[in-house]
């Protein structure tokens, strides 16, 4: 029966990203207690998410050895056919991973930044479990949004660097894309230039 419904023929970049802006991004972040375990490592994966625009699978990735202390640096391995990207550590990121490495995180063997709050203590298994502690914090802070995995993060941080100048292959070389036809999605929110390419209403002709 199935084989009788048509495909639907889908376009590349037919889509619009949809991303938190930074008044949405501080408003998840403040909801989170950070006086627990739990929300010590949710909080340092969020400023991840937020601050780089990194894929999830990226941050779950994440090894200690990637993290460079004395050149304030962290490096993301490639993902999706990207490129690896090395940043800089801003002072947010780097506080909060001290604070979750300091007083959360289990003493265990394991290279991955970000592991289980409960034994065995392991890395996170998967995407679905990073896209659910996602998840549980926009909700909590009261975002309705159509879709709350952690590509909002990537999405809002490159429609911000957008709006505010960027290049798209400055965008590309942040969020690790190997060919600048990938970031084009996002010209779709640079309302700047879109006004100035939009055609004027037409008058209104009287009959």
């Amino acid at each position: 029966m199935d084989r009788a419904v048509p495909t639907l023929r889908t376009y590349k970049l037919a889509s619009v990203p949809r991303g938190l802006s930074v008044e949405q991004v501080q408003q998840v972040l403040r909801g989170i207690d950070r006086t627990t375990p739990a929300g010590r490592r949710d909080y340092a994966v969020l400023q991840l998410l937020a601050s780089y625009g990194v894929r999830g699978g990226q941050v779950r990735a994440l090894r200690l050895d990637e993290i460079d202390w004395a050149q304030d640096q962290i490096r993301f391995r490639a993902s999706k056919r990207g490129k690896d990207v090395r940043l800089p550590l801003t002072a947010e990121v780097g506080e909060s991973l001290l604070d979750y490495l300091r007083n959360a995180r289990p003493a265990c063997a394991y290279p991955e930044v970000f592991l289980t709050c409960r034994a065995p203590y392991h890395p996170l298994p998967s995407s679905s479990t990073l896209s659910a502690l996602v998840e549980r914090h926009l909700r909590a802070a009261g975002l309705d949004l159509p879709s709350c995995g952690a590509h909002v993060f990537r999405h809002g941080l490159a429609s911000g660097l957008l709006q505010q100048g960027q290049t798209l292959k400055a965008i590309a070389d942040v969020l690790g894309h190997r060919h600048l036809s990938t970031t084009f999605l996002y010209t779709k929110v640079d309302f700047q230039n879109l006004k100035q390419v939009a055609l004027e209403w037409p008058p209104e002709i009287s009959p």
